[in-house]
């Protein structure tokens, strides 16, 4: 039921899937954030993959963009990776820091949804018109933030990523840039998705289980997408992310009081030390 309602809003608003996927399987079932976001990121491979085939087939992919996108995302996931593996997945130091960083996405994310229009309308002009090369160079900045955020988070590649794109070639059609975010993050999210799977941080099981309800709930979002305004489905989205964002950050606040009260109980309860003369 998550994986056919993720679906069913992915298909009606192209954005959504690893900002309400991950915190779903944070929040109602309990996984660690380090396995919710290994599960998430292998999940987004396979349907990105079946979207971006469909986008290639239409030819809506400008593949110079993707290419430019995963000269930055693909070294800076991988390089990511080996820093996280260094460390425990499974600790308590890991599911917070993983926790943080999809309580920012998750707000940063809610941000572009709700003032996207009005961020285009300021910056694309100005941003458009930049040298080619200063394009190019910032494109490949963009796939090497997304590679960072996504691996720790597994959010970002969507509504943070379109928004980078048309903001950068704004003479581009919107079927292309979605088309191009979303082959983008068929790499992107397949590398790191090995990453947290070599690691031990997917849980196949939950991953099967979602695949078979996200399918028709995307098929299902695509049919319907057209016949709902897409500014009402963008609020709505960006509330609700609003929402588990607040409750992901929250549960930091009172995981950190719980930490702060263990700590100054026992620094007050340590004996004494006692000088002998």
């Amino acid at each position: 039921m998550a994986g056919f309602g993720v679906g069913l809003l992915v298909g009606l608003t192209g954005v959504g899937g690893g900002a309400l996927m991950t915190p779903l399987l944070i929040l109602l079932f309990g996984i660690h954030p380090a396995s919710a976001v290994g599960t998430d990121l292998l999940y987004a491979a396979v349907t990105k993959t079946a979207g971006s085939l469909v986008h290639g087939f239409n030819r809506t992919v400008d593949w110079r963009v993707v290419r430019r996108l995963a000269t930055g995302s693909v070294p800076t996931t991988v390089l990511t990776m080996a820093a996280l593996s260094y460390g425990d997945l499974n600790s308590a130091t890991a599911r917070d820091l993983i926790s943080a960083v999809l309580t920012i996405a998750l707000f940063a994310t809610a941000l572009i949804l709700i003032f996207r229009e009005k961020i285009v309308a300021r910056y694309a002009a100005r941003v458009g018109n930049l040298p080619p090369q200063r394009i190019a160079a910032l494109t490949v900045g963009v796939g090497a933030a997304l590679g960072v955020l996504v691996t720790i988070s597994s959010v970002g590649a969507g509504a943070i990523g379109v928004t980078a794109l048309i903001l950068l070639y704004p003479r581009l059609p919107t079927a292309r840039i979605v088309g191009s975010d979303i082959a983008h993050a068929v790499p992107l999210t397949l590398v790191a998705g090995i990453g947290h799977w070599l690691l031990g941080s997917v849980d196949l099981n939950v991953l099967a289980s979602l695949l078979v309800g996200s399918v028709p709930g995307i098929l299902i979002g695509s049919f319907a997408a057209a016949r709902i305004p897409e500014t009402a489905l963008r609020l709505v989205l960006a509330a609700t992310l609003i929402v588990v964002a607040t409750k992901l950050s929250f549960g930091l606040y009172q995981t950190a009081s719980t930490n702060m009260s263990v700590t100054d109980i026992g620094v007050r309860g340590a004996p004494k030390a006692t000088t002998r003369h």
